[in-house]
C-alpha cells in the first residue's frame, strides 16, 4: 500500500469518524435528514462568500457555508414552529430552494470559476494528498490539510460528546424532562446543529455532500439496530464508519470507480447486513422470534386440546395422530413438527397412535387454560 492509498483512508476515516458522532444524536431526535439538507445548503454559503471574496482559498468560505447550516436549521425551525407543516416537511422545503439558488447563482455569475457541481456531490478525497494540498509548518509537511482538519473536528466533537454527554442524552431522549431539570434545549440543539454544520462545511471539499450524509447517518443508524446504550451506540458507530471508510475504498480501488461513491455503499451494505441479522431488530431474529412464538402457541393449543378430550368416549377419535389434522385445522406435516415438540418437552407420549398427556403436560395444559381465563375475563 502506498503512502497516497493511506493517506487517501485516514482522511476518509477521520471524516467517517468527525460525522458519526454528532450523526449520534441526530438520529436518536429523528433529524437525521437535517444532515443532508445542511450538506447541500452550504453550497449557498461559499457562493455568496465567494461573491464578495472572489478567492476560492478564503476562509469565508468556510464561514459563510457553516453560517448558512446554521441558517439552514433556524429556517426548519420557523417553519415548523408554524404548526402548518411538519419537520420532515419544513426541511424538504428549506434545503431544494437554498441548493436550486447556489446552481443558479453558480450557472449564471461564475460558470468560468472552479466550483464544480459534480465535486459538490462526491467531492475530491483522491486529490487530498497533492503536495498544493498539504500543510506545511516551519518547513515540516504535517500532512494533507482536510485530514488535520477533520483529525482536528473528529477530537472537537468527541470532546464536545464527552462534555456534554448527560444533556445530550436527556434532551433526545426525554426533551420534557431535561427541560424540567433546566437544561436549554434550544442551546443543547443549537450547539449539536453547530458541530454538524462545522463538520459538513469541512468535509464538502474532500468528500462531497453524498458522503457527509451517508457517514452522518448510516453508521448512527446501523449502530442504533444493535445496542441500546448510547455511550455504546457512539462507539458502535465510530467503527462501522471506520470500517465503511475503509472498506468503501479498496471497494473503489477494486472496482475503479467513485472513492466516495463506494464508501456509501459499503455503508449501505453494512446497515442491510445489521437489519437482517441484528441479534434484537434483525428481520430474521424476529422473523425467528416469531416463528418460535408460533410454534410455542400451537403446543399450548395441542395439550389443551388433548386434555379436553381426555379419559372421554372420543378420545381415541379426537386425540389420535391420523385424525388430528382434521380436528385441529393444521396441516399433517404441521402435526408432525408440533407433537415431536411435545414430545421433546416431555408433555405427551404417544401409545398406539394415540397423544396421552404426560402429568407435565396436563399440568401446563391446566394453567395454560387458567391463565387464558384470567387475560379475557
Amino acid at each position: 500500500m502506498s503512502q497516497i492509498q493511506l493517506e487517501i483512508q485516514l482522511v476518509a476515516i477521520a471524516t467517517a469518524i468527525a460525522c458519526a458522532i454528532p450523526g449520534v444524536f441526530l438520529v436518536l431526535r429523528r433529524m437525521a435528514f437535517i444532515s443532508d439538507a445542511i450538506s447541500h445548503t452550504v453550497l449557498l454559503g461559499i457562493v455568496i462568500a465567494y461573491f464578495f471574496t472572489q478567492n476560492l482559498a478564503s476562509p469565508w468560505l468556510v464561514g459563510g457555508a457553516a453560517l448558512t447550516g446554521i441558517g439552514t436549521v433556524f429556517l426548519v425551525q420557523i417553519l415548523q414552529k408554524t404548526n402548518l407543516v411538519r419537520e420532515d416537511a419544513a426541511i424538504g422545503l428549506v434545503f431544494p430552494c437554498l441548493f436550486s439558488i447556489a446552481v443558479i447563482l453558480i450557472s449564471v455569475f461564475f460558470r468560468n470559476v472552479h466550483l464544480d457541481l459534480d465535486a459538490v456531490l462526491v467531492g475530491k478525497i483522491a486529490l487530498a494528498p497533492l503536495p498544493a494540498r498539504r500543510l506545511d509548518v516551519f518547513g515540516y509537511t504535517l500532512g494533507p490539510k482536510i485530514l488535520v482538519w477533520m483529525i482536528g473536528l473528529a477530537l472537537a466533537n468527541a470532546l464536545l460528546a464527552y462534555l456534554f454527554f448527560k444533556e445530550l442524552q436527556i434532551s433526545s431522549f426525554d426533551p420534557a424532562f431535561g427541560r424540567a431539570l433546566g437544561f436549554a434545549p434550544f442551546w443543547i440543539q443549537l450547539g449539536l446543529v453547530s458541530s454538524v454544520s462545522t463538520t459538513a462545511v469541512a468535509a464538502f471539499d474532500a468528500v462531497g455532500s453524498i458522503l457527509v450524509v451517508a457517514f452522518m447517518t448510516v453508521p448512527p443508524a446501523t449502530a442504533y439496530l444493535l445496542t441500546d446504550r448510547l455511550w455504546k451506540m457512539i462507539f458502535l458507530a465510530v467503527g462501522i464508519a471506520t470500517l465503511c471508510a475503509v472498506g468503501g475504498y479498496w471497494l473503489a480501488h477494486w472496482l475503479d470507480a467513485s472513492i466516495s461513491g463506494c464508501m456509501a455503499t459499503a455503508s449501505g451494505f453494512f446497515f442491510g447486513l445489521t437489519i437482517l441479522f441484528a441479534p434484537k431488530k434483525g428481520w430474521i431474529t424476529s422473523w425467528r422470534k416469531s416463528r418460535s412464538s408460533r410454534k410455542k402457541v400451537q403446543v399450548t393449543l395441542l395439550v389443551i386440546h388433548l386434555v379436553q378430550h381426555e379419559n372421554t368416549d372420543r378420545e381415541r377419535e379426537e386425540n389420535h395422530m391420523d385424525s388430528l389434522h382434521k380436528h385441529l385445522k393444521w396441516p399433517e406435516q404441521e402435526i408432525i413438527d408440533i407433537t415431536s415438540r411435545s414430545i421433546s418437552r416431555g408433555f405427551v407420549n404417544l401409545e398406539s397412535g394415540i397423544l396421552k398427556l404426560t402429568s407435565k403436560g396436563r399440568k401446563y395444559a391446566m394453567d395454560s387454560a387458567q391463565l387464558g381465563e384470567k387475560i379475557l375475563g
